[in-house]
């Protein structure tokens, strides 16, 4: 699915050409008519031979005074016409589109030399094309095919169209990424359907009676129905005119420069970072705080610049900037986007949105800053995608293609390409940026050493305790004490060459509490009364090399005799085929402190389980 798109002077020939190649008048409001001028978008759409699908048209105004109406239509087309009268060459509204398509990166283009019928002199022809061509020169279209027409007689109509169907063949497919995206250019009412919005699909397909949502209304609604060049159809697919009938929106709730996309995949932004390239004819340097409109496909707003690396920006350079958004658009990365000065109005430059969130104001001149925005402008696509995973969380495939715009199978590629140039990790189906967690992994050497620094007698740090410390999710934590530098055991980590080591006078004092509490197993001192006559650092040591078995925060055992005493139980319930307290009690001659304390700590490990006062087996005994 193609879309082409108009451009040139006022009075060039536009709308001529367009009636002449599709039969349709672009110009549908009653005042167009009645000037005989293009105020706002228009819109058609022709049979091409070689290509399947019709191919549509965007007209655009020509007038000075409808530059911005302009800018709405010539954002997501594959070629554009540009429209110069052989009669008059080149004019001040040439230039101006020219330059805007120059920065919308359009880059396939053919010069249709209009109204040839009116011009005789074959020496004035010669030197229109001469000066079209040194026009051309410093801009992307320098070798743009000219070609000589008149929508009047039909000349050169049939070159013409080889020429853009060779060129359409020829220009890169357009992207399906799975998150579509309708700037939307129009908006009205159609009687007994309720809601019509229309414009260029981009990034994925639409559906009848998918649920979509608004941005930066923020409102959701249901697709009704949908047209492409005045055909029903089920489904839109990328770079097709489409109309979308929606269901639960009002007309009046949204306007032309609102998007129309899935919930939850755009989001809002009022600071940008943007690169920008000022044109040569701008009248003066850009400075910093400078006032400006921001235009991105249909919509604009007024926006502060911030000059993140330079004093000045001068004329015909490039640059990096900031832009304080007035308003809060739906924007993405690698959306193209053209600054105007407000007063006097005139076009003075544009780029790409390079990073739609970056979440703070930049300090100026920070080299850390422009080398990160220089990597999301020119790094290869797994340079790219190991910034999108620069966080603690692991980013999801669909979040990565999100942002970065990547069809299916390109960024299957770069992310195999990043993962195995060591850029990024695998956790589970996401990823996250090898030097973020190399950091992590580092930070956590560090947690875990000082704990061992400050708790010699401690066997390992709490598990959960380290996830808070590090502010991460559990599969991060998961993958990090997989690693060689750590072990982990009973919810205990530590660093891999730490071991519990008892000085000569400590080991006498395990040896007493071991005694005690072997003396009489099923019944052995409580926590308080042995960390009375022991050191209590001592006893905890015990517990995490796994030689005391603590069933609550006063009632422990050696291990040997926990491990009996489970052995036993299990037995008693094959035998009564329940166990209470009060039979535990009975059979190991302790207390019933001691019992029902045993008995909750077997449900915990899941080896008991409660029913009524008893305990059966539980899933956990073996």
């Amino acid at each position: 699915m193609r879309v082409i798109g108009t451009a040139g002077h006022i009075d060039h020939g536009k709308s001529t050409l367009v009636r002449r190649l599709t039969g349709i008048d672009p110009d549908r409001l009653k005042e167009e008519k009645a000037r005989k001028l293009t105020i706002d978008l228009g819109f058609a759409w022709f049979s091409l031979d070689g290509h399947d699908d019709p191919i549509g048209i965007v007209d655009v105004p020509g007038h000075r005074d409808f530059i911005e109406n302009m800018l709405a239509g010539v954002g997501s087309i594959d070629v554009a016409l540009i429209v110069i009268a052989a009669d008059e060459g080149v004019m001040p509204q040439t230039r101006e589109h020219l330059a805007i398509l120059d920065l919308l990166g359009i880059e396939n283009s053919i010069i249709v030399l209009s109204k040839v019928d009116l011009v005789q002199d074959d020496d004035w022809l010669e030197l229109i094309t001469l000066d079209i061509t040194e026009t051309l020169e410093p801009t992307a279209f320098a070798d743009a095919p000219i070609i000589p027409v008149s929508a009047h007689t039909g000349e050169g109509i049939d070159t013409l169209l080889e020429t853009l169907s060779t060129l359409l063949q020829d220009a890169p497919p357009r992207l399906n990424y799975n998150q579509p995206r309708l700037p939307i250019d129009r908006v009205f009412t159609v009687d007994g359907f309720g809601t019509v919005v229309t414009g260029t699909l981009s990034g994925g397909t639409l559906c009848i009676g998918d649920t979509v949502e608004i941005q930066p209304e923020g409102i959701d609604g249901r697709i009704r129905g949908l047209q492409s060049y005045e055909q029903s159809i089920d489904i839109a697919y990328v770079g097709s005119r489409v109309a979308v009938n929606i269901s639960g929106i009002h007309k009046h709730d949204i306007s032309r420069g609102s998007v129309l996309a899935y919930p939850d995949q755009l989001a809002t932004t009022q600071l940008i970072d943007v690169h920008f390239r000022y044109l040569a004819d701008a009248e003066k340097p850009l400075k910093h705080n400078t006032e400006v409109k921001f235009f991105s496909g249909a919509t604009e707003t007024i926006a502060r610049v911030r000059l993140l690396n330079d004093d000045v920006l001068m004329p015909d350079s490039e640059g990096w900037l900031q832009l304080r958004l007035r308003d809060p658009l739906p924007l993405t990365n690698k959306d193209r986007f053209i600054l105007r000065l407000p007063s006097p109005a005139q076009t003075i430059g544009g780029g790409v949105v390079v990073n739609t969130q970056p979440h703070k104001r930049w300090k100026r001149f920070r080299q850390a800053v422009i080398e990160d925005l220089e990597i999301r402008l020119q790094g290869s696509p797994a340079e790219r995608i190991m910034q999108v995973c620069n966080t603690s969380e692991p980013v999801s495939r669909s979040a990565i293609q999100k942002q970065l715009g990547y069809a299916d199978q390109e960024l299957d590629t770069a992310l195999e390409e990043a993962v195995q140039q060591g850029y990024i990790l695998r956790i589970d189906d996401s990823y996250i940026a090898a030097t973020k967690f190399n950091d992590l992994l580092y930070i956590a050497r560090q947690i875990v050493g000082e704990f061992h620094n400050n708790n010699p007698l401690r066997l390992g740090l709490p598990l959960e305790h380290l996830r808070r410390e590090l502010s991460i999710k559990q599969r991060v934590l998961s993958a990090i004490t997989d690693t060689q530098d750590f072990l982990v055991a009973e919810g205990l980590i530590r660093l891999a060459n730490h071991d519990i080591q008892f000085t000569p006078q400590q080991q006498s004092q395990v040896d007493g509490i071991m005694q005690q509490l072997r003396y009489m197993p099923f019944a052995p001192p409580s926590f308080k009364d042995l960390a009375e006559t022991y050191d209590e650092q001592l006893i905890f040591a015990l517990i995490d090399l796994g030689d005391i078995i603590m069933v609550d925060s006063n009632v422990i055992f050696a291990s040997e005799a926990y491990h009996e005493m489970v052995k036993q139980t299990l037995s008693l319930i094959d035998e009564h085929d329940a166990v209470d307290a009060k039979l535990l009690r009975d059979h190991f001659g302790s207390s019933r402190k001691y019992a029902i304390s045993f008995l909750e700590y077997l449900d915990t490990q899941r080896i008991t389980k409660r029913i009524g006062d008893t305990r059966v087996r539980g899933q956990g005994a073996s």
